[in-house]
């Protein structure tokens, strides 16, 4: 789906981060849509390095990229001389969606050093190619803030959230210096959609229930999961908000989600639906103390200045999903 009419001929565009998941759709986006623009991908690819928490310390992955045929660049967005090579690209658009997105990584200063250092890094290398400028930030900066979630009432309550916080202070403190600069960050609510899978853990839970229900498995939720809600978007809302953010007369920081809040129950219903199968559920205890059991984007801001209309309903974005997790069960799982 092409969001806009604008014309991307001999333009170059840098996507951080660009073999994963969100990343990794943009970069399609663009060479489906504007097939004669350049587009350059930067992503530090998956080693099997972990942190502390036995995690990954990346899930971009190779398969993520399968067609694509622009300039894939293998680096780390901490390297002081990548970022001097690409001051020779002279880019016009960089969508920086390189980070550590594990909110359960502990190591505060590796987290302040990749998600918040080396952004403003990369605003310089944007302010200096007089490039456009948008950017992940996360519905994490609000961590157990009452819903709906709003912009300027954040309360992050990990190393994750407060990072992604840190960025947005960045980012509004460069526009106030550059008024030319032409920077926006979109706070991601939670996100679904193919090209997910080397998230491993991270996965949403879409993709995990729906792997599950495949294995021939009773999908497994705490319990009173139908009072546990939370704001899923699909990845092509997602790509929409980033286009237009892309091509918005504003700046500034705004929500991405749906306003629109479902439970864990009602994606494990959908999918048997979809699915075909009747598995009923199981419950168990929830584990976490303080677990947040409500997320609402709240996008006003989102509809008057970037002009967002989410187009998926999660009925909608889980029957879209789908066939992929049906690939994904097959190529991956059952092998």
């Amino acid at each position: 789906m092409k969001y806009t009419d604008l014309t991307l001929a001999d333009k170059t565009i840098l996507i951080t981060g660009g073999a994963g998941f969100i990343g990794s759709n943009l970069a399609f986006y663009f060479q489906d849509n504007h097939p004669d623009a350049k587009i350059v991908i930067l992503d530090i690819f998956r080693s099997g390095k972990t942190f502390e928490n036995g995690n990954l310390k990346s899930f971009g992955h190779f398969k993520n990229l399968i067609g694509f045929n622009g300039e894939v660049i293998a680096g780390d967005i901490n390297d002081k001389e990548i970022l001097e090579k690409l001051k020779a690209y002279d880019f016009d658009y960089i969508f920086h969606q390189a980070a550590i997105s594990d909110t359960t990584v502990a190591n505060q200063a590796l987290m302040i050093e990749t998600n918040v250092n080396a952004f403003k890094n990369y605003l310089d290398l944007a302010q200096d190619a007089d490039a456009v400028m948008v950017y992940a930030s996360s519905g994490a900066t609000y961590g157990n803030a009452p819903s709906p979630q709003t912009v300027g009432k954040e309360s992050p309550e990990n190393v994750y959230g407060f990072s992604k916080l840190m960025m947005d202070n960045i980012a509004y403190k460069y526009m106030s210096k550059y008024p030319q600069m032409h920077i926006v960050g979109l706070r991601y609510f939670n996100v679904y959609g193919p090209r997910e899978y080397f998230k491993n853990t991270t996965a949403s839970m879409v993709l995990q229930l729906g792997l599950q229900i495949l294995s021939g498995k009773t999908p497994r939720l705490f319990y009173d999961s139908d009072k546990i809600l939370r704001d899923f978007i699909y990845i092509e809302d997602i790509i929409q908000a980033n286009i237009k953010a892309m091509v918005s007369e504003n700046r500034g920081v705004y929500n991405v989600g749906t306003a629109k809040p479902r439970s864990f129950q009602d994606i494990a219903d959908i999918l048997q639906c979809e699915l075909g199968v009747d598995l009923g559920t199981e419950y168990f205890k929830n584990p976490y103390v303080g677990y947040q059991t409500h997320t609402e984007a709240n996008i006003l801001m989102t509809k008057e200045y970037l002009e967002f209309e989410p187009n998926f309903t999660l009925e909608d974005g889980i029957k879209a999903y789908v066939c992929e997790i049906k690939n994904i069960y097959e190529k991956e799982v059952k092998c």
